[in-house]
Formats: C-alpha cells, structure tokens, sequence
C-alpha cells in the first residue's frame, strides 16, 4: 500500500474556489475587533479571501501596515493547525486548530505598560 504525500493537501479535497470564512467564526473575529476597537487599540479592518489563505488583517490606522493577520489556511488543518496570528514583521505568533484557541492571544491579562 502507497502512501499518498498530497492526502493531507486540502486542494486534493477537491475544494474549489476562495477560501473564506464560515458565518461563526466571522461573527467570532467581528467580536474580537469590536472590544479591541472598544480599548482603543485597533480602528480598521481588512478581509483579504485567496485560494488557499483567508486573512482578517487588523490596523491601528488605515495607512499602516496590519498590527495582526488572523489567517485560515485549510490545507493546514491536519497538520499544525488551520488557524494563524501572524505580527507586523511576518512573524507567526500562534498557531491552533481551533479558532478560540487561537484568539486567546488577544486576552486582556497579556498586554501590560511597562514603563
């Protein structure tokens, strides 16, 4: 018996078309951008559908570049998991399969002043 490499790949799924995300996790991350908008700390968002990444970029202003990318990559979901935090520098910050797991990086107790 041969073991197939691309039986993990989500594009021999058969899946057509951009990956975007579902109802839930879009009122999940709209949650997560309005108490951060609350806080002051974002004030635009982006919505950036491909055909193997969705990305929900946040800014501080609209003329800078994203604070965060919270980014779906279904061809991941086997492996290290299909949901991403990645900062200013390209830097992957966290990494799950599930999408509140993920979010957990914005929790309130993980940003401090420090003077």
């Amino acid at each position: 018996m041969a073991i197939d490499p691309s039986a993990d790949d989500y594009s021999a799924q058969g899946r057509k078309g951009p990956v975007f995300f579902h109802r839930t996790e879009f009122a999940r991350l709209l949650s997560l951008y309005g108490r951060m908008v609350a806080a002051g700390e974002w004030r635009d968002y982006s919505i950036e559908p491909g055909s193997e990444a969705c990305a929900f970029s946040v800014f501080r202003r609209a003329a800078e570049a994203p604070l965060y990318r919270i980014e779906k990559r279904p061809a991941l979901a086997r492996r290290q998991g299909a949901w991403a935090v990645i900062g200013q520098g390209g830097m992957i910050l966290r990494r799950g399969h599930e999408l509140e797991t993920v979010l957990r990086f914005f929790d309130k107790g993980r940003f401090r002043v420090v003077d």
